[in-house]
């Protein structure tokens, strides 16, 4: 799975639930919420106030890209 700031969020947890601590670390607690896994990763660290690249970086990272 290749991970942009438009990836929904929902979409990477069912790839990999394993990543779920890269969004709790960051204060990304909602994760069970059906909204939350209907957003893009962008739009979750823009109202979390956290570095949406970075995050992108990280998940690709795991997904071996």
């Amino acid at each position: 799975m290749v991970v942009t700031k438009d990836t929904i969020i929902g979409d990477i947890l069912d790839a990999d639930a394993a990543v779920a601590p890269y969004f709790l670390e960051i204060g990304m607690h909602c994760l069970g919420c059906p909204s939350a896994r209907g957003e893009s990763v962008g739009e979750a660290c823009m109202v979390h106030g956290t570095d949406a690249d970075a995050l992108v970086a990280k998940l690709n990272k795991h997904f071996g890209n």
